[in-house]
């Protein structure tokens, strides 16, 4: 029986071994150059948490990927029927029969695979568009935070190994709630 695969686009995946490395050197390279730099942390699956444009966009993600879902389960249902009924009538077909039925399920069963392969890219691109917004909002609350308080480095604590140093995960939240509640700014309508 095939099965439908969930995708998780919206989970912040921590980045290879590599990168941990050149942000440890940077961090260490950087204290040694200038003692005075300030290097704050957050934690930004924590910040995204707290964010209702983030969990409205989790809520659609997963309503659309169960639409996705339950249209193959369909597709599914509907060539295992197909199978059921050929492979009951096989004996009594003639061999040309056989093989144009066959083909007719080869073609159902290619079709499922090509919808589940649209499907990943539909969720995807989805996820990418409802992501853009909440991004944006994160990375000004961060530049706000850390322009405040004159941090030249602020690092998710995902990459980091050892993370003492002061976590400005709760100030980030307090300043991106305040742009998602923020007014939207409509642009005026100019009439020729």
């Amino acid at each position: 029986m095939r099965g439908v695969k969930k995708i998780d686009s919206l989970c912040v995946q921590p980045t290879k071994m590599k990168k941990l490395l050149v942000i440890a050197v940077l961090i260490f390279g950087a204290g040694l150059a200038n003692a005075q730099q300030k290097i704050g942390h957050l934690n930004s699956q924590e910040v995204m948490a707290a964010m209702p444009s983030y969990q409205s966009a989790v809520k659609q993600l997963e309503t659309f990927q169960a639409d996705g879902a339950a249209e193959i389960q369909m597709m599914i249902a509907d060539y295992d029927k197909a199978v059921k009924k050929y492979m009951a009538e096989r004996e009594t077909l003639s061999p040309v029969r056989q093989q144009m039925e066959e083909e007719k399920l080869g073609k159902k069963e290619q079709a499922i695979n090509e919808r589940e392969e649209s499907l990943q890219r539909e969720v995807e691109a989805y996820s990418r568009e409802l992501n853009q917004p909440i991004i944006t909002k994160f990375n000004e609350a961060v530049k706000i935070v850390s322009d405040r308080s004159k941090y030249e480095y602020v690092f998710d604590i995902s990459m980091l190994m050892v993370h003492t140093g002061p976590d400005l995960t709760k100030e980030v939240i307090t300043e991106v709630v305040k742009l998602e509640n923020a007014p939207k700014l409509v642009a005026p309508v100019v009439k020729p």
